[in-house]
């Protein structure tokens, strides 16, 4: 794989896709949301009228997904909703599904394309799975009050009617069905370094990123 490789994790509203976008902005490096991968099979799922708890539609979606897959179908609004999030972490434990969307997610880390330099990836499983040789892992947190408000924010802003209380009891329900998963379970990778946003500005965990990073990389 290529030398410049960042794996950054996290659970949900911790604000590790805002970060890893800039980072790449910054850096010159291509840029891959890993979780909405899955948000597409998810989504393509509901769409279909399946049920993203149907383990063989799973596996055939994501399969469809790889074999088809494009970039630009991960700037589908839609892949952000709530619905496509519940949809993502139901699929997400089937085993073949993650195997079908492993190869992406690893050729995009060998060859991000363009002029890019290196490459950052965002999920769950990115330092312990898909890139356990990265030599940068960041794992990004906050506690679950602060990751509900700040969700609750972004939903509202869409004219979605949620309330806080609701937002947080689904968060933690998915939390722990991400965590509990026997496949590739979300937790930091063993040399990762953890960085707690809850009382962080956005510019403030990019500094203290960009910091880590350039004492690992020659960027």
């Amino acid at each position: 794989m290529s030398a410049n490789i960042i794996a950054i994790d996290g659970p949900a509203a911790s604000g590790k896709g805002t970060l890893a976008r800039k980072l790449a902005e910054s850096l010159g490096f291509g840029y891959l949301d890993t979780g909405a991968l899955y948000r597409l099979v998810g989504y393509t799922i509901l769409e279909r009228g399946g049920d993203p708890a149907n383990t063989d539609e799973a596996i055939e979606v994501a399969e469809f997904c790889r074999d088809f897959f494009d970039v630009n179908l991960l700037q589908n609004k839609e892949l952000r909703s709530d619905e496509s999030g519940q949809a993502a972490s139901k699929v997400a434990v089937v085993p073949k599904v993650r195997e079908a969307l492993l190869d992406l997610q690893r050729n995009f880390a060998k060859a991000p394309g363009g002029k890019a330099k290196g490459a950052i990836l965002d999920g769950r499983d990115i330092g312990t799975v898909i890139c356990p040789d990265a030599p940068v892992k960041l794992y990004i947190t906050a506690r679950d009050e602060v990751r509900a408000a700040r969700r609750t924010k972004e939903l509202q802003s869409r004219g979605l009617d949620v309330t806080k209380a609701s937002v947080l009891k689904d968060m933690r329900e998915r939390d722990a069905r991400d965590a509990a998963r026997d496949t590739a379970p979300m937790k930091p990778a063993d040399d990762a370094i953890v960085i707690d946003s809850s009382d962080l500005s956005p510019a403030e965990m990019f500094d203290k990123a960009l910091e880590i990073i350039k004492e690992r990389l020659s960027v």
